[in-house]
């Protein structure tokens, strides 16, 4: 006789053992129509399994991101159905949700063409218009085993073996297709009309290249059509604004097959590169930071005491001289160690902040390489704050604030926080972890900010947080980081003069804010789709003479700007202003002056904005109380 309490506190006795089903159906039939799971004590399952016993249940329904999440696993599985439908001889590998959508990994003779995605999609949609219930059965190992060997699905019996023998194993039944999953998984198909096929790829079984390539198709899944029509023209405007077609049509930068993964910078790339740096050297320095440069290539021994060698070596790029290996660095820290090493120190000297534009090197896989977003040579804006267990709090303090200010520099007002936490593979003991996990949240609390616990998701030397940024479609990036390390400086001998005159390891504190030059400029590029605030912008200023006479007078004007230090260029050629205009436009250039005989005759300036807004003839210094007005609204910063 289960005791079934509510979320709202009422309480429902049952004489029998009764399914979150049967529990919605006692509150209202509209509830049953909605459920896609149930939530026991905390823990999701599907709405057939009986509660035996006293527990807290709540109805999930497509309202809930858990219910999405449902949709969105049992929209794989229609996948599955759909396909072995229309290819039978396929043979399926693994189903799971994926952010706002899901995956099934496909083995199968023959490439699977667009139209190929158009059938499985219309196929799914005749399924779903069935409104068949999904019969999940609890089997054990044997029983799985025995139905996936009749139905000659290789890949199902390797995940199967693999499952201890004690653990249950639940089969999915789609009418004459059955599936395996941990679940849940909706009650019936009508729950799944609103999802999209999106694409197929290349995809390694267990995602390792020694294996087989599979086929994945791509899918997405929503609560209603208004949700999945707003997720779609997300999609498309994500398209429009892909930083690698705005920096082609911007000609900001190209990569090629002779350097993967390397970035090619044009003159108007590396200027929003230079600019970027330039705004976070000013503001490191603002705040106690010594910049330093350190060796591209470091002798494998470093690597080796400061432990990065057993878990990254598969990532670094090695090379040989006189017998010895060397790794081009894959981050900054053990280099900075060497720098806070040569010379004694004392407690006096801590804090000491080392900042570095490091440019390393990692040895990602060709596949995952994207533009600027995933490169296997990149700058960090790199730092070190060396520094006493009590001093570890207020620096982390100072950091948040300075990540909330550059941050909002660049326009980006949404963001989150994550800590996280030890792992099961790391060093140091665990009163160490203790401390630095201790120090991280007490930073974030006295604060008064609002983050997420990761647990397990720490570095292996130390806690970390991360700051993510939400981008203008609703996009999430981790970007900016600090992580509280007692190891490293022990492991690589790094000492202070205490107090006490005694020897101590300082705490090093490892820190970034926009994490990557390169990854931050292509979020940048995607969040503005190329329209730059005017003080990041490539080209700030275009001048365009009307006629040949105007020439002279533009070229003065030209000078007089770049000595007020502005990004201007000039346009004399032979061409009608209108198309002068147009294809500046097209370039993003935020203001455009229009030299003709009417502007140079009363020694004026014709102002166009970006926008399309004609501001009319003005002054030249007007123009000027213009400009560093627009640049102080942007980006209240100086970067000259």
């Amino acid at each position: 006789m289960p005791l079934i309490t509510l979320p709202d506190g009422s309480q429902k006795k049952f004489n029998d053992p009764v399914t979150t089903m049967e529990v919605a159906e006692s509150i209202g039939a509209g509830l049953a129509k909605a459920a896609v799971a149930g939530k026991v004590n905390g823990n999701l399952i599907d709405t057939c399994i009986p509660i035996k016993d006293d527990a807290v249940v709540n109805i999930i329904t497509s309202r809930d991101q858990e219910g999405i999440e449902t949709i969105r696993h049992s929209c794989a599985h229609l996948v599955g159905h759909a396909v072995k439908q229309l290819y039978p001889t396929a043979k399926m590998a693994i189903g799971p949700v994926i952010k706002d959508g899901f995956y099934y990994d496909i083995a199968y003779k023959k490439a699977f063409t667009p139209d190929d995605l158009i059938s499985i999609q219309e196929r799914m949609e005749e399924l779903i218009k069935l409104n068949y219930e999904i019969i999940v059965k609890v089997v054990t190992k044997e029983q799985a085993l025995r139905t996936f060997k009749e139905r000659d699905e290789n890949y199902k019996i390797d995940i199967v073996n693999e499952i201890p023998r004690d653990e249950e194993i639940k089969l999915y039944y789609h009418q004459e297709y059955v599936d395996m999953c941990r679940g849940p998984h909706v009650p019936n198909t009508r729950h799944l009309k609103h999802f999209k096929l999106m694409k197929v790829s290349g995809a390694y079984w267990r995602g390792d290249s020694k294996n087989e390539m599979l086929q994945r198709i791509y899918g997405t899944a929503w609560s209603s059509t208004k949700e999945l029509r707003k997720h779609l023209e997300m999609i498309e405007e994500a398209e429009k604004r892909d930083h690698r077609k705005i920096a082609k049509q911007m000609s900001l930068f190209h990569t090629q097959e002779e350097s993967p993964g390397m970035i090619f910078w044009h003159p108007k790339g590396w200027s929003i590169y230079q600019t970027l740096e330039t705004y976070i050297r000013n503001e490191l320095q603002a705040n106690g930071y010594e910049e330093i440069k350190t060796p591209q290539a470091v002798d494998r021994t470093l690597w080796e005491k400061s432990g990065h060698w057993d878990k990254f070596k598969d990532e670094m790029f090695t090379t040989t001289s006189e017998n010895r290996e060397y790794a081009i660095k894959p981050m900054n820290c053990p280099c900075h160690i060497q720098v806070f090493n040569r010379n004694l120190k004392s407690y006096r000297d801590l804090p000491l902040r080392l900042s570095e534009f490091g440019s390393c090197h990692r040895n990602e896989p060709s596949g995952a390489l994207h533009g600027l977003m995933r490169v296997r040579n990149f700058v960090q804006d790199d730092a070190h704050i060396f520094c006493t267990e009590l001093q570890i709090q207020e620096e982390v303090s100072n950091f948040i604030d300075l990540v909330f200010k550059v941050y909002k520099a660049f326009g980006f007002d949404s963001i989150l926080i994550k800590l996280s936490t030890r792992p099961d593979k790391r060093v140091g003991s665990e009163q160490i972890w203790d401390k630095s996990e201790k120090a991280l949240s007490d930073a974030l609390e006295a604060k008064g900010l609002n983050w997420e616990l990761l647990p397990g998701e720490g570095a292996f030397y130390g806690p970390k947080i991360e700051f993510s940024l939400r981008d203008c479609l609703g996009r999430v990036w981790q970007c900016g980081t600090i992580q509280v390390d007692f190891s490293m400086p022990e492991r690589l001998g790094a000492t202070y003069i205490a107090e006490d005159n005694s020897r101590k390891n300082p705490v090093m504190l490892h820190r970034a804010i926009l994490g990557s030059f390169e990854r931050f400029i292509g979020i940048l590029i995607e969040h503005y789709a190329g329209r730059f605030p005017v003080w990041l912008a490539p080209i700030q200023i275009m001048i365009m003479s009307i006629t040949d006479r105007n020439s002279k007078y533009c070229q003065k004007l030209l000078s007089k700007l770049k000595n007020s230090g502005y990004r201007v260029n000039i346009d004399l050629r032979n061409e009608k202003i209108g198309f002068k205009i147009r294809e500046h436009t097209l370039q993003k250039i935020p203001f455009l002056l229009i030299i003709g005989d009417e502007e140079e005759n009363k020694n004026l300036i014709a102002v166009r904005t970006l926008g399309g807004e004609d501001l009319g003839g003005m002054k030249l210094e007007n123009f000027r109380k213009l400009m560093d007005k627009e640049i102080s609204r942007l980006g209240n910063i100086k970067t000259n």
